[in-house]
């Protein structure tokens, strides 16, 4: 017959293994016992079980508080019943330990302890991940569903890639290395599901900041990313320190820093330009490479009139109005991009379109966020973002049952 103590040697090997404390496992085994004991022996509402720490000896007590009145003599006890050595307020435990109460245990453990350690491995999956949110996490492609991509994780957690978190160019096969951004940790009754991402602008901060070491000593800033995905992202950044060119060092010598990271992003390309606190001269910035010979500003409602030369109009807008679209998102400015000869005529039909602009007037449209939400809800259904108990701990439990058993 196995001894007491070899349960504990199981519990310490899960928290080896599992990393799960070997106090939260014996909590666990002992609101286990308590279930069986009522369940197989009708105990009373306030029994309890304690389990040596030493030696694994489990023990079944009627607990009782002290009262000088007793009004119900299953939960309270007078002084004289309970002895010299308690006193008014104390609990007074009586054992009562069924005699056959070892083989109940056994049979009703293993399965209580295996659901335990499941949803502390749970918590233990969500916690490692909310800590990484707005983190990089590198795994490899496991499969899809839905179009949903699922990545596993460090070799064991299992993430979700959704359909609109990925980039439209990019094809990652089974079993392919894959660096993401951990966009979001939720609790389901199924478990923890990592929400990644590889569209997001996060992504290309964070890669910034490994290639960069000025950035991440806090020498240069990320002021603002506009980022339309597997195509192209403006970054604007400034220098903390006057001797220090904030887009040299993000392009580093001969361009490698940003090459490495257009690289990793499947050939993004990269605008790197300087940050301005003045609006007109960010804005001037922001619409490079195209020149602008002036910026008016209607702060009203947050407009700005760009004038460019007419020959650097559609560099200005940018192919399919990419470049403006980008440079309107950086800036927080809506942009209204007009050549040299058109200023006029843009100006006056910006002001009719004003006038005529009917208040109140919107259009519900479906949210990044609502989209998100319905890809993450039909993924959840497969996945598996709790690995299973391994088969030598069910091995040793199921041991441990029959020996009880057998005794």
């Amino acid at each position: 017959m196995i001894a007491n103590s070899e349960l504990l040697t199981v519990l310490h090997e899960i928290e080896k293994e599992r990393n799960i404390p070997f106090e939260m496992l014996l909590e666990a085994l002992e609101a286990a016992l308590i279930t069986a004991y009522k369940r197989h022996f009708g105990g009373e509402a306030n029994a309890i079980v304690t389990i040596d720490r030493q030696t694994g000896e489990y023990k079944v007590y009627h607990r009782r508080i002290v009262a000088d009145e007793v009004t119900d003599p299953k939960l309270e006890v007078t002084p004289k019943e309970a002895g010299k050595n308690y006193q008014v307020g104390d609990f007074y435990d009586e054992e009562v330990t069924p005699k056959d109460f070892g083989r109940i245990a056994a049979q009703t453990a293993k399965q209580v302890i295996v659901q335990r350690i499941r949803e502390a491995e749970r918590d233990t999956v969500y916690n490692k991940y909310s800590a990484r949110v707005n983190d990089i996490v590198r795994g490899t492609v496991q499969r899809y569903e839905q179009r949903n991509m699922f990545v596993l994780l460090e070799g064991k957690d299992e993430a979700l890639l959704p359909l609109s978190e990925q980039v439209p160019r990019e094809n990652f096969r089974i079993n392919d290395y894959i660096r993401t951004y951990v966009l979001d940790v939720r609790k389901s009754p199924k478990g923890p599901t990592v929400i990644l991402s590889r569209a997001a602008e996060g992504l290309v901060q964070r890669l910034l900041e490994f290639e960069v070491p000025e950035i991440e000593d806090g020498i240069v800033e990320i002021m603002a990313i506009a980022r339309e995905p597997g195509s192209r992202s403006k970054v604007a950044v400034r220098s903390n320190r006057a001797e220090v060119d904030p887009v040299g060092a993000c392009l580093g010598p001969k361009s490698s820093r940003i090459a490495n990271v257009s690289d990793e992003l499947r050939g993004e390309k990269i605008d790197v330009i300087r940050y301005e606190a003045d609006p007109v001269a960010f804005i001037q910035a922001a619409l490079q490479p195209a020149k602008v010979l002036s910026v008016e500003l209607f702060e009203d409602d947050g407009t700005a009139l760009v004038v460019v030369p007419e020959y650097q109009l559609s560099l200005a807008i940018g192919r399919e109005g990419q470049n403006v679209r980008l440079a309107a998102r950086m800036t927080g400015w809506r942009l209204d991009i007009a050549a040299e000869e058109e200023a006029d005529a843009a100006r006056e039909r910006y002001f009719a379109e004003r006038e005529g602009r009917v208040e109140g007037e919107a259009v519900a449209e479906t949210t990044e966020e609502d989209v998100l939400d319905e890809e993450v809800e039909a993924g959840e259904e497969a996945a598996a973002t709790v690995p299973a108990i391994d088969e030598d701990l069910i091995r040793k439990l199921e041991e441990f049952k029959r020996e009880r058993l057998g005794g």
